[in-house]
């Protein structure tokens, strides 16, 4: 082992990883991934619990943001967190993120391709996913620390409907990164 747990939310995501790593495939959705993530790190004692490297791809909700990034911050953007803190009770729907470029990722279970959607989100955020929010929860949960890497694979518009064909490019351009840092 190398002191890293590589997580993505589909085998495509990661097909592009090096052997020397483990790598977790979450399934997707907020509760798969987080679900996945807290079960993985039980199995590693609390001292020793690995950097989880979370790769995998995100809409882009700004027309000029694509490539890579590496969030500095992660919102659960599909959760009623005013309605809920009205009625007494505290949501974390904001984490962040250390070494970060800045960016900010929007975490949700819709699958975003509809333009109106990707533009309010846009207000809070410059990239959506499915995944990322609820790892990096599980991470910080569990006492592991968490890096979000995400590269562009549409702009969360109709484009979202050709991810698939985008997928295997993501996924190199991921596992690149990956393996030049760690």
């Amino acid at each position: 082992m190398n002191g890293i747990l590589v997580v993505s939310a589909t085998k495509g995501e990661a097909a592009h990883v090096p052997d020397r790593y483990d790598v977790l495939v979450t399934g997707i959705g907020k509760v798969t991934a987080a679900v996945a993530v807290t079960a993985a790190l039980a199995r590693y004692p609390e001292d020793t619990r690995p950097l989880v490297v979370n790769i995998g791809t995100a809409g882009a909700l700004h027309r000029h943001h694509g490539g890579l990034y590496v969030p500095s911050t992660v919102i659960n953007h599909d959760i009623s967190s005013e309605v809920l803190r009205s009625l007494g009770h505290p949501v974390r729907d904001v984490l962040s993120l250390d070494d970060g470029d800045g960016s900010v990722l929007a975490t949700g279970d819709a699958f975003v391709s509809d333009a109106e959607v990707r533009d309010a989100l846009s207000a809070r955020a410059d990239l959506v996913d499915m995944e990322g929010f609820a790892i990096a929860y599980a991470a910080d949960r569990m006492g592991a620390r968490c890096r979000l890497v995400k590269h562009v694979s549409d702009h969360a518009d109709e484009s979202a409907m050709d991810w698939p064909k985008q997928l295997d490019e993501s996924a190199r351009i991921l596992a690149e990164w990956l393996a030049s840092r760690y």
